[in-house]
């Protein structure tokens, strides 16, 4: 597809070609949550998707669709966790190498997982150092395929084949409720639903870069945020992502750390699931009313991603 342009005919290729690779993850329900939010709540759940988030759909479709003879050289990204663990995953099915700029301070789960799949670890300061500049100097000595995690139109196609399912399984959507770190799982559902269902996105308080965007109306940097959703700590939309946000998202809200937290004992008391920090502030934002409008809907939620220790999950669930 063309640099920056993605269309639902894309969502559906990339579709194609997860067939028979990503799991189709269910749809959950509870009679609990639709009570709290005073909607039907219908519940994506990627975190039992392989590599345990929705990641791995757009890191597979960038590596499929790849040139072999390009490919084979091998691929690299950077990230906290969620997609670095995805790209060492896809990689491994491909049977390329994989190279993954990962800060320091990234929970020890998600370190441990990406490099049991096979691949080199290159860790920096999140804090001191600009990933960007890191991965595409790496990757042009090691002669790699950079695949950001969210900044690419397969990688985006990809995350949209999340939404594609969900309609598909579940119905039509009012309103459609999705995380938001650089971008990609939101502009890929939003391209995928149409213009039929309001999509809201959902970021930590402390780190609401794309919120902030999108009242500036363009794209501003913000220092790294100090909240429990590692997988939300970026610091501005991505350039291909946000103007799909800013044409088809109808709002950015915010929740806290301490409801997102609410959230994730929710769900594990309630529907037996553990979530990590960014997969559970979706949900959050419904609980704690801070979408408008969703009264007797039909509510999409993006339960995003599970890849959270049992040591962490139990510190932050006890406080």
């Amino acid at each position: 597809m063309a640099l920056g342009t993605v269309g639902i005919d894309d969502v559906r290729a990339a579709a194609a070609r997860l067939r028979g690779v990503a799991h189709r993850t269910p749809v959950l329900t509870s009679r609990t949550v639709d009570g709290l939010a005073g909607a039907t709540v219908l519940a994506k759940a990627e975190c039992f998707q392989r590599g345990g988030a929705f990641k791995f759909r757009g890191a597979y479709n960038a590596i499929a669709s790849l040139d072999p003879g390009v490919r084979a050289r091998g691929v690299l990204t950077y990230s906290s966790g969620n997609h670095a663990q995805a790209i060492a995953y896809a990689a491994a099915l491909h049977g390329i190498p994989a190279t993954i700029v990962m800060p320091d301070d990234a929970p020890p789960a998600k370190a441990a997982a990406t490099a049991g799949y096979g691949a080199e670890l290159v860790r920096y300061d999140r804090y001191r150092t600009s990933r960007e500049e890191l991965g595409r100097r790496l990757a042009g000595e090691r002669g790699l395929t950079l695949i950001p995690p969210y900044d690419h139109p397969d990688v985006i196609a990809g995350q949209g084949t999340v939404a594609l399912e969900l309609v598909e399984d579940a119905g039509p959507l009012d309103v459609l409720v999705v995380c938001v770190g650089g971008g990609g799982l939101i502009a890929g559902c939003a391209t995928a639903v149409g213009p039929g269902t309001r999509v809201v996105g959902v970021e930590p308080a402390a780190g609401d870069d794309v919120r902030r965007s999108l009242r500036a109306g363009h794209r501003i940097e913000i220092p790294v945020p100090r909240t429990i959703a590692d997988g939300q700590q970026t610091t501005s939309p991505g350039e291909l992502t946000f103007p799909v946000i800013q044409r088809l998202v109808e709002d950015v809200v915010t929740v806290t750390d301490a409801e997102i937290v609410a959230a994730m004992v929710l769900v594990f008391e309630r529907m037996k699931v553990v979530l990590e920090p960014s997969g559970a502030s979706a949900l959050a934002a419904v609980l704690h009313g801070r979408v408008a409008g969703i009264a007797g809907r039909r509510v999409g939620v993006t339960l995003s991603g599970g890849n959270v220790g049992a040591a962490r999950f139990a510190e932050l669930i006890a406080g």
